[in-house]
């Protein structure tokens, strides 16, 4: 079996759009702007010979403010640019109940079946303790990048300034 590292995009790959003091995913390359040392972070992970998926909520689109293919042209981009092995896309709001949208593990649950992942020796990477509830559901250990969002009950593994200080991390373990 196989291990992972699990990636939130918006706020650990790339920084966060701010809109009226409030934070979005980027709409185009434009936008679109690779946060220092994720490239060196990824390289440290896959020397450990992980597999790196990107599992990210993107409900702008089923709300009508960016289409999809920005979304994938922004995806497309990131899998040119960086090592990643595949990106899942959970495209629904959170009133749509999906079984894939973050804080449920549906992403990373398929992944693992796809890529026979062992998710106990694995991890995610979050910026928003979604994130961190995801991983926690799939069984896999969590590190929260930053400070979070709001505070929660639920408490990460770890926590770190950036993905290529949880990159360290994990390298070292």
């Amino acid at each position: 079996m196989k291990k992972a590292v699990f990636l939130d995009r918006d706020g650990v790959l790339n920084h966060t759009v701010f809109k009226m003091g409030k934070p979005r995913a980027p709409y185009t390359l434009d936008e679109f702007i690779l946060i220092p040392g994720v490239y060196e972070g990824l390289q440290l992970l896959k020397e450990k010979n992980y597999l790196l998926i990107v599992v990210t909520n993107q409900p702008d689109v089923a709300r009508g403010w960016v289409t999809k293919e920005a979304v994938e042209m922004i995806n497309q981009h990131l899998k040119e640019i960086l090592p990643i092995d595949e990106i899942k896309v959970c495209f629904h709001t959170e009133f749509d109940q999906c079984v894939c949208r973050k804080p449920n593990p549906g992403m990373i649950l398929e992944a693992a079946r796809e890529w026979n992942i062992k998710l106990p020796e694995s991890y995610i990477l979050g910026d928003r303790y979604s994130d961190i509830e995801a991983g926690n559901k799939a069984g896999c250990r969590t590190i929260l990048i930053g400070e979070g969002d709001e505070p929660k009950t639920i408490r990460p593994d770890y926590q770190k300034n950036s993905l290529l200080d949880a990159a360290h991390l994990i390298y070292s373990l």
